[in-house]
């Protein structure tokens, strides 16, 4: 798989990541404070919420590492990991994620995308649901990736960046994640189409050109 990207994306890339460490760093500085200026009486919670934290923070340092590193040649447990990181990247939030053992034996470039458009569903998911992760229908080498909850929430922005309607000049740290996936389908000979079949489910689908 080959992918180049313009420096904006990289640059952006780099935001939303640090923007996602933000909170649980901010949360064990605040235990740590915690310590400091409360003493033991407020210890054991200091500890847990530093504790938490720092798994959490921990957890998505290995989700993104994987969905944007580079990851020479093929990874023969690759698809065990894509799903290892992604379920740990959702642990304990109000979106839940269900991939399928089916997907796992998809080549090492596949599930990349699928770590990274699981990214787009569970952000579609404003008010919490299910992220189900399958391989594409019919044996086609592929994957399928549907956002089922309460209610989606995709903003036109992030939806003109999937159909190819936007300028990388005009990406935002907002949608740069929609953008770097989306090519990422392209780099595998495929495209990100999102279907909208129901009022509270989502559909992202790629397969590659037979």
């Amino acid at each position: 798989m080959s992918l180049l990207v313009d420096l904006r994306v990289l640059e952006l890339l780099c935001a939303r990541l640090c923007h996602e460490l933000v909170s649980p760093i901010g949360a064990i500085n605040n235990g740590v404070e915690l310590l400091i200026e409360e003493g033991q009486d407020f210890a054991k919670d200091a500890t847990k919420l530093i504790g938490e934290s720092a798994r959490k923070a921990g957890l998505s340092l290995m989700f993104y590492r994987f969905a944007y590193g580079s990851m020479p040649g093929a990874l023969s447990d690759a698809g065990a990991k894509a799903r290892e990181v992604a379920l740990g990247l959702f642990e304990g939030g109000r979106v839940r994620c269900d991939w399928s053992d089916a997907v796992i034996a998809l080549p090492s470039a596949w599930q990349k995308l699928a770590c990274n458009t699981v990214v787009l569903a569970a952000e579609a998911l404003t008010r919490g649901g299910t992220v189900l992760v399958r391989p594409a229908a019919g044996g086609a080498n592929g994957i399928e990736v549907t956002a089922e909850g309460d209610a989606i929430n995709l903003s036109a922005e992030l939806q003109a960046v999937l159909a190819d309607k936007a300028s990388v000049d005009g990406l935002t740290a907002r949608t740069v994640h929609g953008y770097f996936t989306a090519q990422l389908a392209v780099s595998l000979g495929a495209r990100l189409i999102l279907s909208l079949p129901l009022p509270n489910r989502a559909v992202f689908s790629a397969v590659a050109a037979a």
